[in-house]
């Protein structure tokens, strides 16, 4: 070997390539570190190792499940821009991306880059990398959910919101099944719901929504006597409004997200029981990327 740790390291950091491309790289050049940049230039790595160095908050929250509803996934695959997402080889990517957590149930994104894409012959990483290099902007696998078991997915306004919903059932091959799946789906997507029911919702959380509720309730003149009452009657809303059972269903406000998924349960004669949901938002917590024009301009001048 014609070169050192060291020699690299330098290379990493003069090409922001990960480290066993860089040795592989020194190890084609017989250790001469000009010849090792070239080869990762024409390898395309050290260009897509410097858009992923570029802000990546848009892209899609996807959902989708098995043929037969046996298992879904949603995953979110962010991109630099809006318009990607409309890309039909970005658009590609990410069902391939899909399909191949529900094939492997990898436990985490990196234990997804290692999988072999399914349909392809390279690894999710070697895939996202030549897709870096072909549509021009950096690409990241943010987070993904599997569920096993009955489920129906949604995706929202073309990606914006993608929901996938867990159901213990004994007739998740009847379409009044899928309908009424899809409807709670929906319900997630429109109101943001952030529990499926009481037990779920955190003790601290309420130990907060508490004290904010206890204070307004003074504020407002109430007398500290019935403070605690009136608290009380507003943590029933709170549990109404964010817990999804417990929900007005968005189509018929005269009953809940339960009753209406029981009805239809007895409707055809079997059992519905929401078991868990998941709910991304394209780009939810990232920081988004800000153009400035003027200084754009004015950098070039």
């Amino acid at each position: 070997m014609n070169f050192s740790a060291q020699d690299v390291k330098a290379l990493r950091e003069k090409t922001g390539c990960g480290m066993m491309d860089c040795k592989k790289a020194l190890v084609d050049a017989d250790g001469n570190m000009d010849k090792a940049v070239d080869l990762l230039r024409e390898q395309g790595l050290a260009k897509q190792q410097k858009k992923a160095s570029r802000i990546a908050a848009e892209g899609v929250a996807f959902a989708t499940t098995t043929d037969d509803n046996k298992s879904g996934v949603v995953v979110e695959v962010n991109a630099e821009t809006d318009f990607v997402a409309k890309n039909a080889d970005f658009m590609a990517f990410v069902e391939t991306v899909a399909k191949t957590i529900l094939e492997n149930s990898p436990a985490d994104v990196d234990a997804l880059m290692a999988v072999k894409a399914v349909g392809t012959d390279m690894t999710v990483e070697e895939l996202l990398r030549e897709k870096v290099l072909v549509i021009g902007e950096n690409i990241k696998i943010r987070r993904f959910q599997k569920f096993d078991g009955a489920c129906v997915s949604y995706v929202h306004a073309g990606g914006k919101i993608g929901v996938l919903v867990n159901f213990d059932t004994d007739v998740a091959d009847k379409d009044e099944f899928v309908t009424c799946g899809k409807d709670v789906a929906m319900q997630i997507a429109a109101l943001g719901t952030l529990y499926l029911d009481r037990n779920d919702v955190p003790a601290e959380v309420i130990e907060h929504e508490k004290e904010v509720m206890r204070t307004q309730v003074i504020n407002e003149g109430k007398p500290e006597a019935i403070a605690d009452k009136i608290v009380m009657g507003k943590i029933k809303k709170y549990y109404k409004e964010n817990c999804l059972v417990d929900q007005e269903f968005v189509k018929d406000n005269k009953m809940t997200v339960k009753q209406y998924v029981d009805s239809v349960a007895k409707s055809i004669g079997g059992t519905i029981t929401i078991k868990e949901f998941v709910r991304f938002e394209k780009g939810e917590g990232l920081e988004k990327r800000q153009d400035d024009f003027a200084a754009e301009v004015a950098s070039m001048v």
